[in-house]
């Protein structure tokens, strides 16, 4: 798991932040004394894995750097309801005006840790390894793939540019798969990798012939998906994608592929269940 870095989250916390305060919050302006102080305490109220914290921390002393925190769970561990991951002293009105956007970024991000874990766990004892998509939130793409590293899982391709994944449509318009690798591979050069998405098992041997170094398997049934590995017979990375859902998972990684991309631990992984509770 790769450190989160400041520089990545701050300027999405304060486009949230900006978002929800506006001009100001008037609920907690009209009723709580600017004085009044009080204590307060983010608990979790699932089981789950914990991811986000500092991007929590960080919405709250952005809205009120004079607000005192105490990190109790570092990204990565594990709560149960009960635990408590976040407390704070001091403002009522700044905790309470930070509460949504703090608690927004820690249940979506803890939700997809969580979720990524539960497929890693699902999965030992094979080969596989989980890795999540480019399906993830506009703007939080940075956050929704830390979040799948703190839950034990891997990053596939950040974005276009750092990447070649030749997809059906590449092919279509390509003329083939194998115009569409050496097209690739004579632009790229020797020192990038060339994936290419297959739907049939003939598609396999053509992509794997023509030089690539990785074959996806889009949307295979179980028993397809380990002939494609035997077919493949160690020549090229083989990845599963398409349609497995949490409890198709483990069968997947039954079949003997080397990596199983999964869209849902991003774009439909619930919020893991926190709450702030303020004392005076």
């Amino acid at each position: 798991m790769n450190r989160l870095h400041p520089l990545l989250y701050q300027e999405i916390v304060d486009r949230a932040l900006l978002e929800d305060v506006g001009h100001g919050d008037l609920t907690s302006e009209a009723i709580i004394p600017p004085h009044r102080l009080a204590k307060g305490k983010i608990v979790a109220k699932a089981p789950g894995r914990i991811a986000g914290v500092e991007v929590a921390a960080y919405a709250f002393r952005r809205v009120d750097p004079g607000l005192e925190l105490e990190t109790l769970v570092q990204d990565g561990d594990a709560v149960q309801p009960g635990d408590e991951v976040l407390r704070l002293r001091g403002s009522a009105r700044s905790m309470l005006t930070a509460e949504r956007v703090a608690l927004n970024f820690l249940q979506r991000l803890s939700g997809i840790a969580t979720e990524t874990a539960k497929a890693v766990e699902a999965t030992r004892g094979t080969q596989a390894i989980i890795v999540d998509t480019r399906k993830t939130t506009p703007g939080l793409r940075v956050l929704e793939k830390y979040a799948v590293r703190v839950g034990g899982g891997r990053n596939h391709r950040f974005g276009l540019d750092d990447a070649v994944l030749i997809k059906e449509n590449h092919i279509a318009v390509a003329g083939g798969i194998r115009s569409a690798v050496e097209a690739a591979r004579a632009y790229l050069g020797h020192m990038h990798k060339i994936e290419v998405e297959v739907e049939t098992l003939a598609q396999v041997e053509e992509a794997v012939a023509a030089g690539a170094d990785a074959v996806l398997l889009d949307n295979m049934d179980l028993e397809t998906m380990a002939e494609a590995v035997r077919l493949v017979g160690g020549r090229a990375l083989v990845e599963a994608s398409g349609g497995i859902r949490p409890e198709t998972v483990a069968q997947v990684a039954r079949t003997g592929v080397d990596v199983i991309s999964l869209g849902w631990i991003t774009h439909s992984a619930p919020a893991l269940d926190l709450s702030l509770l303020v004392t005076v």
